[in-house]
């Protein structure tokens, strides 16, 4: 009888290894391009060509005041925003389980929000905000209510920017937990049943532990999206007034492409990966946590 050869005893590896490899060089080569210009000093409209600096654009960025604000904002909008919709998310999800007249129809309005463009969302919420003709203000005022600035005003266009970010992106928060919901056993709710637990007790002491692994993972792919957030922030403000609503990435846009200091833009830029990958192993290990 042949012996298989060296193809046919790898080819559980040597079938993915090309798109692995694709994978890798496509997510690697960026990551190690972006480190290698952080070393550098290199700017567009200077016409000088490219220059190693060392660490001086790390001295000179991460010991700005307007980088740690931007820290500041990019953490303080994360963490609002994808903490309002892992709550929000999470209860219309325990909603949504159960069956009632209009569900299909629910379920239709809620995806709504998520098939919409980031920028056409900032458009329209520019002029929901609008001071004088918004209806934000409007509705405001027919209340008697005061009026506010919205996105004009530096103490409230981070609020503003988080109703926006929760109004888009609670559904999707509500699809994976509705989907996790969806796979849960009944047993365990069957013998709670017969024990004795009310509906309360049911939803704190079986259901939320149940279906936390579900929860954390929403979160963790919500809290990478969030503070990479870009589209809205810019389609809405740009970082105004002033730089009120600078984040990370609408920081280091800045720096690409309005001042063209290239070797500082990737410094920014390294930083907010490290925070993006700092923020999700935490998360994963919560996960296994829950899991366990």
């Amino acid at each position: 009888m042949r012996e298989p050869s060296f193809v046919e005893r790898h080819l559980r590896v040597l079938f993915p290894l090309p798109a692995i490899l694709f994978i890798a060089l496509l997510m690697i080569f960026p990551i190690l391009y972006t480190l290698a210009l952080s070393f550098t000093s290199w700017n567009l409209t200077s016409g000088a060509p490219l220059r190693f600096v060392g660490l001086r654009n790390f001295e000179q960025v991460l010991t700005e005041p307007r980088f740690l604000d931007a820290v500041l904002r990019t953490f303080g909008f994360t963490i609002f925003a994808v903490l309002i919709e892992a709550v929000l998310g999470t209860a219309i999800a325990l909603i949504l389980n159960r069956a009632f007249i209009g569900k299909g129809l629910a379920k239709l309005l809620l995806l709504l929000p998520l098939v919409a463009t980031p920028v056409a969302v900032g458009i329209v919420f520019n002029l929901f905000y609008d001071p004088t003709i918004g209806l934000a203000n409007y509705v405001l005022s027919t209340f008697g209510l005061p009026q506010g600035l919205w996105v004009s005003d530096a103490t409230s266009v981070i609020p503003s920017l988080i109703i926006v970010d929760v109004w888009q992106w609670t559904p999707m928060i509500t699809l994976i937990v509705l989907a996790g919901l969806a796979g849960l056993s009944e047993e365990p709710f069957e013998a709670a049943r017969v024990d004795g637990a009310t509906q309360w007790q049911v939803l704190r002491h079986v259901t939320i532990p149940m279906v936390m692994p579900t929860i954390l993972t929403a979160v963790i792919l919500r809290l990478i999206d969030a503070l990479k957030t870009f589209d809205i922030i810019f389609a809405m403000t740009g970082g105004g007034p002033g730089y009120a609503s600078e984040t990370l990435n609408i920081m280091g846009f800045k720096y690409s492409f309005e001042y063209f200091r290239m070797g500082q833009a990737s410094v920014i830029l390294i930083a907010l990966f490290f925070f993006v990958l700092l923020c999700s192993l935490g998360i994963m290990k919560l996960r296994s946590s829950a899991e366990n």
